[in-house]
């Protein structure tokens, strides 16, 4: 899978120019990446578009143009595009009023060892999570945490072919599944190279 280099990203000037169109074709991008489980569980899966996007919003804001702090933008994103035998997710546990969000996270410790993708007929394939770092303490979890998830070749092959797939959360807090869209497997599918 392409990765993010200095080469691959606009200078700040260059991305003034484009930006509204690009956010428009990022914002397109992202529409069939984005799998709700439930109403207040999304997986928000990503990819080399939608890095390049983030790392051009940051340089944009932290008016960040020097060499050494570009290197380590593209550093800090890289590893959150998939390597073409797995899929990166960030997962977001969603409530809108702030006291509703504090007792679920309260109560949801652990959920992010919970999420897994199955092809119809398959095993769940559970997600490796927060490799960066630890984000439950006990029964409290936090409200995003980063995914990946390691497929073996007969997942792989069930995406290319758009066999149905399924998402899901075990965790009895959350517990749901979701069949996926024809368009959302063929765009998670482009990842798996």
């Amino acid at each position: 899978m392409q990765k993010l280099t200095r080469d691959s990203l606009w200078s700040l000037e260059q991305y003034a120019e484009v930006r509204s169109d690009f956010r428009s074709e990022v914002m397109a991008h992202k529409a069939p990446r984005r799998i709700a489980i439930g109403p207040h569980a999304t997986l928000y899966f990503e990819d080399f578009t939608t890095m390049k996007y983030q790392v051009q919003e940051m340089l944009r804001t932290e008016r960040i143009f020097e060499a050494a702090g570009i290197e380590e933008e593209i550093e800090a994103y890289n590893p959150l595009i998939p390597d073409g035998t797995n899929l990166k997710a960030t997962f977001m546990i969603e409530y809108a009023d702030v006291d509703d969000r504090r007792k679920a996270l309260a109560r949801l410790g652990g959920i992010e060892d919970t999420i897994w993708v199955r092809a119809e007929g398959g095993e769940k394939v559970y997600a490796i999570a927060n490799e960066d770092l630890d984000r439950t303490e006990g029964d409290k979890a936090s409200a995003v945490h980063f995914l990946r998830f390691e497929l073996g070749p007969e997942t792989i092959k069930a995406f290319k072919s758009g066999s149905p797939i399924a998402f899901g959360i075990d965790h009895e807090g959350l517990a749901g599944s979701v069949t996926l869209t024809e368009e959302q497997i063929a765009s998670l599918a482009a990842d798996l190279d």
